[in-house]
């Protein structure tokens, strides 16, 4: 056949776009249209052998990882829809992979309705949170909290460059929740009034640690300070399985265009910028990770991780 990685579907190279772009964002949301662009490249390829079909798959698989290194259940997501493909026909390899992914993308969905039922546990009428970045697994906690009839405030931090507390606040607003919106160097300053903080996830590591927007470890750091409980809302296609054999989380690194325009940066002189997305918030700085499985202390979540993944850490798209 041909190179399988030009016989890529359309729809799997806009969705790759998307991701990379951040148009698409959230670990669900990058997880869930992963998954159904997999399905695309099975409904749509004209392959005529099993084997062909397996390599399109495999290709349009790593055109998906190769936009986003941090986000865990992207490739979470790849391995899923991928996994026992081995009919011996065309057909029966293009209806497992439109099964799983659907079965896939089905499962996501219900797991955040469970996850917010278990977030919202934690909290309580009248309590007030304070948010870090655009989290669908914070605001699927946060909702279920009001619809069980709590009143709830938050603080909301902008989170720059990119200013995703901006929809983190809209969301919270239009939930009913009273909220008030923070540069992010003033979050230390409102952590005495506030019950929980409330972060997100792109992936846990086996220890317990939480990678998530930067920011993220200087606020558990200071709410440790101030004895400001830290939650982690995190749906189990977060947990990173390589992590345990020891992989290191790779942290992405963004354009600086994001933090200053061009303009303003030619006038700075020799000045380099940086741009990490992410950072590394050790797990004794978190008090708890909730997922739709139940809330566990970080250093449980090893034992969660192996139920679901074993040992297994292989990615099938990766060339041998």
């Amino acid at each position: 056949m041909d190179d399988p990685d030009s016989r890529v579907v359309s729809e799997v190279r806009r969705t790759a776009d998307a991701i990379g772009s951040m148009e698409v964002r959230g670990a669900a949301t990058i997880a869930d249209a992963a998954a159904a662009a997999l399905r695309a490249q099975a409904e749509q390829s004209d392959a005529t052998t099993a084997a062909d079909l397996r390599a399109e798959l495999r290709a349009a698989a790593r055109t998906l990882d190769d936009t986003r290194p941090t986000a865990v259940s992207l490739p979470n997501a790849l391995r899923y829809v991928l996994f026992d493909l081995d009919g011996e026909t065309v057909e029966a390899v293009r209806d497992a992979a439109v099964r799983r992914a659907t079965e896939f993308c089905e499962r996501l969905e219900h797991a955040q309705t469970d996850l917010g039922r278990v977030g919202a546990n934690r909290l309580r009428d009248g309590d007030t949170v304070m948010t870090h970045c655009h989290s669908t697994d914070v605001l699927a906690c946060v909702e279920a909290a009001v619809a069980q009839g709590k009143s709830l405030s938050a603080v909301v931090k902008e989170t720059r460059p990119r200013m995703q507390g901006h929809i983190t606040a809209r969301e919270l607003a239009a939930l009913g929740v009273d909220v008030t919106l923070v540069v992010d160097s003033a979050a230390r300053r409102y952590l005495n009034d506030v019950d929980h903080v409330l972060v997100g996830a792109d992936s846990i590591a086996a220890d317990g640690s939480v990678i998530n927007k930067i920011g993220t470890s200087g606020l558990a750091v200071n709410a440790r300070d101030r004895g400001t409980p830290v939650v982690c809302a995190a749906q189990t296609i977060k947990l990173h399985p390589g992590t345990l054999t020891g992989h290191t989380v790779d942290i992405e690194m963004r354009e600086e265009s994001e933090v200053i325009d061009p303009e303003t940066a030619a006038t700075l002189g020799d000045v380099r910028v940086a741009n990490p997305a992410f950072d590394v918030t050790p797990p004794r700085y978190v008090d708890a990770i909730v997922t739709e499985r139940g809330q566990y202390p970080p250093e449980s979540i090893v034992v969660l991780m192996r139920e679901l993944f074993g040992e297994a850490t292989a990615e099938p798209w990766v060339e041998k």
